[in-house]
């Protein structure tokens, strides 16, 4: 298995593809102007302490009011995605015994603004390098639950606890996955880092004014580098010079045994056409997702959940109809846990798959989808066929899905995906005629409304129109406009 990173920079826009094996499986966007927040320490202040909810709303310099939950006050803190939780929460106080209106509060940002919603805080604070997630309030050295060897694992924990730095106190570390098998000295090196950059922190929380960001998380570029490269990646391609050279010395200084993995491509064609990113981002906006074997999965993204529906589309099978359920359902699970990743959903997803009689076929789907989904940076928690068949499962959210990213909702059909028919306008428009002429009075009517509508109007309506004008005893005239959308129309008193 080989994996690439390709790195695509335009004035106002940053792309990071990871390839493996050819196929896009996940895709990171900066924007200059709306970058995201998260992994950002900012000292605020509390605007509102909501009892009822156990939270408050925090004020820390953005377009919209964070949120902090009594929970991220209090919680013990969980590393990201990928490593194993630090001790179990103490029960929660209420939010009034915890914040007060217009206290100031040195906050995390945990979940980017997504929607209407505003950005979700901590105050128990991460710093992450690259082997290492600095804990500045805890005592505990965890080790990735993703590094399985025993004897690396109490190396790692006992050598960061040997160069963890002597104070008055004591800070907590978890280990991540990337350390493994790494040295004494690279595991130093990251601990020297974080040691300086909490110490920063420390200095700019007392002095830096209420709404200052007095941490930010690196650049798309220098995250990738950072969080993204494993044994399996072998290069690191960069389509801009400029980035190319920070990446080397953000490399030369934290991790010099990968400098030889950064490439910049220097070819004509677009890097992200060279490996068809292009078309897979295109493909990854659509609803519909095709399996080889030619059958499919709907996906459908909604405020409340993501659902998957797998269907056997083409696909006849060669045997039975249980084998043929079977092994379209295996193939939609890889194929789930692909789009997962590449679409970056996340919350609640309800995946639909084809029934199927056989109990081990069941377990056999499940574990398919689990195995796919191990190599997913966001945690996921899946869970057992349901009585209806249905698998449920959870996927962590800390930034919009690509979609919502790349998308906005539809000005004609509003985001329900679908229009009314002419005919239904149509007769939407006769009802407000004769409401229009009962509540006030005018001889003559005109109608401004699409030109598709109108056309439907005056030439299959055309009777129904005379008809009305009779009934009504008053002249109609219709008249088409681009400007207007399907659903929309005038009724205009002369």
């Amino acid at each position: 298995m080989s994996e690439e990173i390709l790195v695509n920079v335009t004035p106002r826009e940053t792309r990071v593809a990871v390839v493996e094996n050819g196929m896009l499986q996940e895709l990171h966007i900066e924007r200059g102007w709306r970058r995201g927040v998260v992994g950002n320490i900012y000292k605020g202040r509390v605007q509102r302490v909501m009892p009822g909810m156990q939270a408050a709303f925090v004020d820390i310099g953005l377009e919209r009011t964070a949120f902090l939950h009594a929970n991220d006050v209090m919680r013990s803190q969980a590393s990201d995605a990928e490593d194993e939780a630090l001790p179990v929460p103490v029960p929660t106080r209420p939010v009034t015994e915890l914040l007060r209106d217009g206290q100031e509060v040195i906050v995390q940002v945990v979940k980017d603004p997504i929607g209407s919603k505003g950005a979700r805080l901590t105050t128990q604070l991460s710093i992450p390098s690259r082997y290492l997630v600095l804990l500045p309030q805890s005592r505990v050295v965890g080790v990735s639950a993703r590094i399985e060897d025993e004897a690396e694992r109490a190396r790692l924990k006992a050598l960061v606890g040997e160069l963890s730095p002597a104070g008055d106190v004591p800070l907590g570390y978890i280990v991540r996955t990337n350390a493994e098998g790494q040295p004494n000295e690279a595991l130093g090196e990251d601990i020297a880092y974080l040691s300086r950059v909490w110490n920063i922190v420390g200095k700019r929380s007392r002095e830096a004014p209420v709404q200052t960001c007095i941490y930010e998380d690196l650049s798309l570029p220098l995250r990738a580098v950072r969080d993204l490269i494993r044994k399996d990646v072998e290069k690191v391609k960069v389509d801009s010079r400029e980035t190319f050279d920070r990446l080397q010395a953000f490399v030369a200084k934290y991790m010099p045994v990968l400098a030889e993995r950064i490439e910049l491509y220097t070819g004509n064609r677009p890097i992200f056409d060279l490996y068809g990113v292009e078309d897979e981002i295109q493909r990854a906006l659509e609803k519909q997702v095709p399996l080889k074997s030619g059958g499919y999965l709907v996906i459908d993204q909604t405020e409340a959940m993501t659902t998957v529906d797998v269907n056997t589309g083409s696909f006849l099978g060669q045997r039975n109809l249980e084998e043929t359920v079977y092994r379209t359902n295996l193939e939609a699970a890889q194929a789930v846990a692909r789009q997962l990743r590449l679409r970056n959903l996340g919350g609640i997803i309800i995946i639909d798959f084809i029934d199927m009689v056989d109990d081990e076929h069941r377990r056999q789907v499940l574990r398919v989808l689990e195995k796919s989904l191990a190599k997913d940076h966001a945690k996921t928690t899946v869970y057992d066929f349901s009585p209806l068949g249905l698998v449920e499962m959870t996927r962590k959210r800390t930034v919009e899905s690509l979609q919502r990213q790349l998308s906005e909702t539809c000005h004609e059909c509003g985001g329900r995906g679908m229009l009314k028919t002419p005919e239904t306008v149509t007769y939407e428009i006769f009802r407000e005629i004769v409401r229009a002429v009962r509540q006030f009075d005018a001889e003559r009517l005109l109608v401004i409304a699409s030109p598709k509508v109108v056309a439907r109007i005056t030439d299959e309506e055309s009777t129904a129109v005379a008809e009305l004008e009779e009934f009504l005893g008053k002249s109609i005239r219709f008249q088409g406009d681009e400007q207007y959308l399907q659903e929309q129309f005038d009724v205009v008193l002369l």
